[in-house]
């Protein structure tokens, strides 16, 4: 079996394990795409052979049977018909794979799954252990190995401190301290890509395109810990936001400008008595220019471009249907916008599809969820990060300071699921220019200039 170096420190340290009946659980922490599940395939092939005749089971759990469980059931396959058994394996069940008298049992680690009954005693695997329930795995997971003192993986890349690879990891190192026997296993980007160079130039442009404080990059590829919630952006990403442009409140000639529209709820009679209040919603809409390199090739105009914030709008307490013809004419005649994404959640669904009526395909709703706004986060953190988005000067106006309040005061919240929230604490006030600004970000990534679909035709036209 080929494995890297690092792949096979961890295994050699695994079946020593399992052949001498010590019974050391591991933590293991591979950067994203590093080859982890490979190795967890290779560990299984190997088990099943070893045991095809005296026969044993394997367990390996996941987060989700679908797609995880499913996904890993199909690689263990693979890989036995990579090394001739494949007339020799098969199915039992639905979730079991059986070479001979072995058998390798995948679960679902989803908190209503039934697994309990289950015994391990060749292997007991966790999948991405960041985000199995610590109750679920030792109420239900845990047992499975006691019975014969089995071995047991976590297996994962980190989040926050809080998760149940964190606390594996952290009690290993407490126990490498007291007897030198090494249980935790740790290698990011840099040190797979001392195995793999090709590896390595896709997690350095990820750094450069993500920035190296990005929650995902530190998590998923340099493999540190987020240590709770906090800030959402720190002063420094305020600093780059700043840009030296200057606000201007119409369409320069051959420019391209989209927008972010963030959607208040409706107020009755509502004293409009200033701008902002705080706690009361706003319905904003932000302005901004995009620009691709002039000289950019096909694969770089697949990239989101450089914004320009260049303008604010904000209402309070109008209804949606008086804002309809004002933000068409912003919009369509004012900008002449070539994507605009809106907030489409609730009762802004009705404005949504208003505009797409009035302004076609340029018009994107956006629905916040869990994920989506999660999404769009990570997205807005990339691109202050990178450089790519900046705000007009300060010009003494209240939306400028009003969108600067928010993006000091905005929050976040790190799920176990790996997934963010960000917002302003309603006591505070709201985070209505925050969310417009993320929208614009969307936006942008939404956009595809029309130059490249001439260049494709004439492309085609010479092939």
């Amino acid at each position: 079996m080929i494995l890297r170096p690092y792949q096979q420190e961890v295994a050699k340290a695994v079946v020593d394990s399992i052949i001498s009946n010590k019974g050391l659980t591991f933590s293991v922490e591979i950067a994203r795409q590093g080859g982890k599940n490979e190795l967890s395939a290779h560990l299984e092939v190997l088990l099943l052979t070893m045991y095809m005749a005296k026969g044993g089971n394997a367990i390996k759990c996941s987060p989700t049977f679908k797609p995880q469980t499913v996904i890993s059931m199909m690689r263990l396959k693979q890989r036995l018909d990579d090394f001739g058994f494949a007339t020799l394996w098969s199915s039992e069940m639905g979730y079991i794979v059986k070479l001979g008298n072995a058998r390798q049992v995948f679960l679902s680690a989803e908190v209503s799954s039934l697994v309990v009954g289950h015994t391990a005693d060749m292997l007991l695997e966790i999948d991405e252990s960041q985000d199995v329930s610590k109750d679920k795995y030792t109420k239900e997971f845990r047992p499975m190995a006691s019975a014969f003192n089995t071995t047991t993986i976590h297996y994962g890349t980190t989040w926050d401190d809080a998760t149940l690879l964190e606390e594996i990891k952290q009690t290993n190192l407490e126990l490498e301290r007291r007897d030198g026997i090494k249980r935790h296993f740790r290698y990011d980007w840099q040190e797979v890509a001392k195995s793999n160079p090709a590896y390595g130039h896709f997690a350095e442009s990820e750094r450069q395109r993500l920035g190296e404080e990005h929650p995902l990059f530190k998590t998923q590829y340099a493999l540190l810990p987020i240590h709770g919630g906090g800030g959402f952006l720190s002063p420094q990403q305020i600093a780059q936001l700043l840009g030296d442009h200057q606000r201007y409140h119409h369409r320069q000639p051959g420019k391209v400008y989209i927008a972010g529209i963030d959607l208040a709820g409706e107020l009755e009679q509502e004293e409009a008595l200033a701008l902002i209040k705080p706690g009361r919603d706003v319905t904003v809409i932000t302005v901004a220019e995009v620009e691709f390199e002039a000289q950019a090739s096909a694969a770089e105009l697949a990239k989101q471009p450089s914004m320009k914030v260049v303008e604010h709008y904000a209402w309070l307490g109008k209804k949606h249907t008086e804002l309809y013809p004002q933000m068409v004419d912003i919009l369509k005649n004012v900008w002449a916008c070539s994507r605009v994404v809106v907030d489409a959640t609730g009762i802004g669904q009705p404005v949504s599809s208003f505009l797409k009526k009035s302004l076609g395909s340029r018009v994107k709703p956006f629905v916040f969820t869990q994920k989506s706004k999660s999404e769009l986060g990570f997205n807005l953190q990339a691109a202050i990060n990178s450089g790519r988005l900046k705000l007009y000067k300060q010009d003494g106006l209240e939306e400028y300071s009003e969108l600067m309040k928010e993006l000091q005061q905005a929050k976040t919240q790190y799920r176990s699921n790996q997934t963010l929230n960000f917002y302003v604490d309603p006591s505070q006030g709201h985070d209505d220019f925050l969310m417009s600004l993320a929208l614009v970000v969307k936006a942008a990534g939404e956009y595809q200039p029309r130059r490249a679909r001439g260049e494709l035709k004439s492309m085609k036209a010479v092939l």
